[in-house]
């Protein structure tokens, strides 16, 4: 293969990354907006692709979505691989075939099941931070286990997600002298990439947490348009994120929000007569049916309460002609049905009950990361945020967690009432 005739440059820093990438297994690259990561990632693959002594290598560049992926990788996989001798286009999978059998992909984190079953030698995970809190630890990471394969985290600070949890651990693993792990942070005040009349402009039109984001590298930087940025901010200044037991004098409420070949979420809560709302639990989990809920929820072993659904599972299905209102009072699962209210209603019913919730930081963290990173797009025509949150992985999460607050009443009654108010083993 005519290797030698691709058109990457490295900058001094790309190249220095590429040789700690070549030396270790897994690495988090920390970078500020415009350092050249994508075409990092990318001739990354594309190395491994063409040069590894294994068969058939495969690679895979993974973003928050297939979409995403598709715009900002798949135009420089293909500039940079078409000098190769024999290397062949699919553009319908987004793949990238050379000579000695190797495979370069495009994968989208939005749908991990596609990743589920094969095998990686190395795979770039872009923008880590924006994709779904388990999909590394649940899908990707088994893929690089068969052949030894290898990962690298890139991405731009958007709060203290599982990027930022990566980050540290590679920090400190490195620390320890981990030959497996390395981490590197860019800034750009520091790399110089940058023209200063650049950075001073962009310093200009945006606010002192935007630019700290993106060009200076912070986790501590709000996530831009975050619509529960404040409240979840406030619950944890005045502690109420931290342990909170399961108390089996209350029933446990459950608020879904129902994919169709998507993500299913769901929060699991006892409201006490004090108007207190605890978030005990939460659940998400993608292509399954109802059965697998069933399972899962006698699995927890809870006093349920009351089963809350969207308005939508009233619906009939073509194929069936039933509704999963009614499949799921077949497998024992009996929904009440969430009122029907307009997005920004419900938004704001959840800001204002979120004051009284209580969440558990370990059993509700992917939860948490989700309604964290639940926002609005930014309109640059219009130099505002869309009125329409952004849909994403993190919907699923924060629309059950909208549907908890719109259908939400503190229960009535004296304390010998709640053995009344608690339900039988009964489903529903």
């Amino acid at each position: 293969m005519n290797v030698a005739q691709i058109p990457y440059k490295p900058r001094p820093l790309q190249r220095e990354v590429g040789r700690l990438v070549r030396a270790h297994r897994f690495g988090v690259l920390v970078c500020h907006r415009r350092f050249g990561k994508t075409v990092l990632g990318v001739n990354m693959n594309q190395q491994t692709a063409t040069m590894c002594e294994k068969q058939r290598p495969r690679c895979a560049y993974i973003g928050p979505t297939y979409r995403q992926g598709k715009s900002t990788a798949w135009d420089y996989m293909q500039f940079y691989a078409r000098p190769i001798d024999g290397t062949e286009f699919n553009q319908s999978e987004l793949r990238v075939d050379y000579l000695n059998g190797g495979q370069s992909r495009i994968f989208g984190a939005d749908n991990p099941d596609n990743l589920r079953g094969i095998y990686l030698d190395r795979a770039v995970l872009d923008e880590y931070g924006l994709h779904p809190a388990k999909t590394f630890t649940e899908v990707i990471g088994p893929t690089l286990i068969d052949r030894g394969g290898s990962a690298l985290f890139l991405g731009t600070p958007n709060g203290k997600n599982q990027f930022y949890e990566i980050a540290q651990h590679a920090k400190a693993e490195e620390a320890k002298g981990n030959p497996d792990w390395f981490f590197r942070e860019y800034k750009a005040s520091q790399t110089g990439l940058l023209d200063a009349g650049y950075l001073a402009s962009a310093k200009s039109i945006m606010t002192d947490d935007e630019y700290a984001q993106e060009f200076e590298c912070s986790f501590e930087a709000s996530v831009k348009g975050a619509i529960y940025g404040k409240e979840l901010e406030a619950a944890r200044t005045t502690g109420r994120v931290g342990v909170v037991p399961y108390d089996p004098i209350l029933p446990v409420d459950t608020d879904w929000d129902l994919g169709v070949g998507d993500a299913t979420a769901i929060w699991f809560s006892q409201s006490t007569r004090s108007g207190e709302v605890r978030l005990i639990d939460f659940y998400e989990a993608s292509g399954e049916g109802l059965p697998h809920y069933r399972q899962m929820l006698e699995a927890k072993r809870y006093a349920y309460g009351v089963h809350w659904a969207p308005h939508d599972i009233q619906v009939k299905e073509f194929a069936s002609g039933r509704s999963r209102l009614e499949t799921a009072r077949s497998l024992g699962i009996v929904f009440h049905v969430c009122p029907n209210v307009p997005i920004e209603d419900g938004i704001h019913s959840a800001r204002m009950l979120m004051p009284r919730c209580y969440f558990d930081a370990v059993k509700c963290q992917a939860g948490l990361e989700a309604l964290q990173y639940y926002r609005r797009d930014y309109n640059q025509r219009l130099n505002e945020f869309k009125a329409t949150p952004v849909h994403d992985w993190a919907s699923h999460a924060a629309d059950a967690f909208r549907y908890l607050a719109v259908r939400h009443k503190t229960p009535l009654g004296k304390a010998e009432d709640v053995e009344a108010y608690r339900p039988s083993t009964r489903w529903g």
